[in-house]
């Protein structure tokens, strides 16, 4: 038997499953209150990421210098 040099093998890796199991749940239930009273909570995720993504492109070009104002001076 695999485990007979580490009895507690076993052990960890049922606190690991009912770890994850509660994370799981936990997550669960946090998606459940933040859409409660949405019809459609994917539209509303769906949306969310396009307004990240628009963020992230937003930084990435204002970082970059291409805002597209160019300063004259003088």
């Amino acid at each position: 038997h695999p485990n007979s040099y580490f009895p507690n093998a076993a052990a960890a890796k049922q606190k690991e499953t009912r770890r994850r199991q509660l994370a799981e749940a936990a997550e669960k239930r946090q998606k459940e209150t933040a859409y409660r009273g949405v019809k459609n909570p994917e539209a509303v995720e769906r949306k969310r990421k396009k307004q990240e993504e628009v963020e992230k492109q937003a930084m990435t070009t204002s970082v970059s210098g291409g805002g597209g104002l160019k300063w004259q001076v003088g």
